[in-house]
């Protein structure tokens, strides 16, 4: 098997990092309205600072928007926090606040999976569009 034989075709490969684009964005965006939705109006711990968690989500928006590389890395890594506070509010609290963890745990594994393959099929593709000497 060569290499050849494994990439994907120009044309795949510009669907599947336009669909992982539109699942991470989506995602991302998903977790800022839960996360304000949660904290603010659905199920609010406190007096709405925990709102605040969202600022962080707030900070990959451009470089989704620019096809940033780098953002994909990283977001990959910051989502695994949320994923953790979903995870921990899912076992440890009931009701609506339980419902919205487990959403919450979804959208992460949602935002981790778009951002890995989309990474992984950019790097594929440039690979298989380098001139071959």
């Amino acid at each position: 098997m060569t290499l050849s034989d494994t990439t994907p075709r120009p044309a795949e490969a510009d669907r599947v990092v336009r669909l992982t684009r539109a699942l991470a964005l989506g995602s991302v965006l998903g977790l800022i309205v839960l996360g304000l939705g949660w904290e603010l109006w659905w199920a609010p711990t406190g007096s709405g600072t925990l709102a605040l968690k969202v600022l962080p989500l707030l900070l990959p928006l451009p470089g989704l928007l620019r096809h940033r590389m780098y953002t994909y890395r990283w977001l990959s890594l910051l989502v695994w926090i949320y994923f953790m506070e979903g995870a921990v509010r899912a076992t440890s609290e009931s009701g609506l606040s339980q419902m919205l963890a487990v959403v919450e745990i979804l959208l992460c594994l949602t935002l981790f999976a778009a951002t890995a393959l989309h990474v992984r099929w950019r790097i594929q593709h440039s690979r298989a569009s380098a001139p071959q000497e």
